[in-house]
């Protein structure tokens, strides 16, 4: 017997969502006519795009400048092994998978990190952010660009059993540099690499992103969350930090209006990945992919793999390199700047 074809009908698949009483039909057609750009889509990300386009969010724009290891597939629930094989950048194998839940939002994905060269543009015709990152720069970034267009914008964080959500409404609300007004120290910032990070935990602090953005798009803002918001999974505590007072007029980015992380005074051009042992460098020109596998295929200490959308290159047993089209390259086997660029200058040339 051949199974019923999934129901075409918004009523139909949005049924049980309508029949809450703060969405409701209306709030169904705000989430239609809603647009969403998630900056990163590994483990919050992934979960917080997986729900919002199963809730009817009419278009979503997701950045990624990664490339997928196995040891995402832990927590990153977009993904799966085939998209290793095929050597998908998250943002596309994301999009790919969206596309199999729901077909009527328009995801657009962009293998690419976003910079205070590209932010605006990725940005200025959305309604919201979402925070998907793992690193205190580019969320500074999202910052000063929601702040300086008054874009509302969802911050989170997890690692270990530990996360913290925050909902900022630019001119009502204190902003992420209120709270933190600057990066913590890497020694008192541990990563999913140096303390590891449990699905759940990423599972908590998603559904409360994704809980507040659809708050804001069906129009609920006296429901929205106005704390800071502490979970420990393992112990299931929950705490909020009220956050009341935290507003000042000596905040950089809110209170003087300083915008030095999207002006770009404030940004490096290799970055360090945080707790991935690798470097993120730029590289000034596109890359023609398979032309470059081609010239070092054959060199004896090099692996390469080659698809449409990333170059792999194993370097021994000491490096690896992940080359993207738009001329990014992530090296992998050091925290070091300066050594990841002395091997892409040894292999690339550049």
């Amino acid at each position: 017997m051949t199974p019923d074809p999934p129901p075409t009908s918004s009523t139909d698949r949005y049924a049980r969502q309508i029949l809450f009483s703060q969405i409701g039909p209306e709030g169904q057609k705000r989430l239609a006519r809603a647009r969403v750009l998630l900056v990163g889509c590994g483990a919050l990300g992934s979960v917080s795009a997986d729900i919002l386009v199963r809730a009817g969010v009419g278009f979503m724009r997701i950045c990624d400048r990664d490339d997928l290891e196995l040891n995402n597939l832990q927590r990153q629930v977009l993904y799966n092994e085939q998209d290793i094989a095929d050597q998908l950048p998250k943002a596309l194998a994301a999009a790919r998978a969206l596309a199999r839940i729901n077909s009527t939002v328009q995801v657009e994905p962009l293998a690419t990190d976003v910079d205070h060269t590209n932010i605006e543009r990725l940005g200025n015709d959305v309604d919201l952010l979402i925070d998907g990152t793992d690193n205190f720069e580019t969320r500074y970034l999202v910052n000063d660009f929601a702040v300086h267009s008054a874009k509302p914008w969802i911050y989170g964080a997890a690692v270990a059993a530990t996360g913290m959500s925050m909902t900022i409404l630019p001119g009502r609300s204190p902003c992420l540099r209120c709270v933190f007004p600057e990066p913590p120290p890497a020694d008192m910032n541990p990563t999913c690499d140096t303390v590891g990070v449990m699905a759940p935990t990423v599972h908590h602090v998603a559904a409360i992103q994704a809980t507040e953005a659809i708050k804001l798009i069906v129009g609920d803002h006296n429901a929205l969350n106005r704390n800071l918001i502490n979970i420990d999974a393992w112990s299931l505590r929950f705490s909020r930090i009220d956050l009341s007072a935290a507003r000042t007029p000596d905040c950089p980015c809110c209170g003087r209006r300083d915008f030095e992380f999207l002006d770009g005074r404030r940004a490096s051009e290799a970055s360090v990945l945080c707790g991935r042992n690798a470097v993120q460098v730029h590289i000034d020109a596109a890359v023609n992919l398979q032309k470059l596998a081609s010239r070092l295929t054959g060199v004896p200490e090099l692996t390469v793999r080659a698809s449409d959308h990333l170059l792999r290159i194993a370097v021994g047993s000491s490096y690896g390199i992940a080359l993207f089209p738009d001329g990014r390259a992530i090296v992998k086997g050091t925290d070091q700047p300066e050594t990841a660029r002395t091997v892409l200058a040894k292999y690339l040339g550049c």
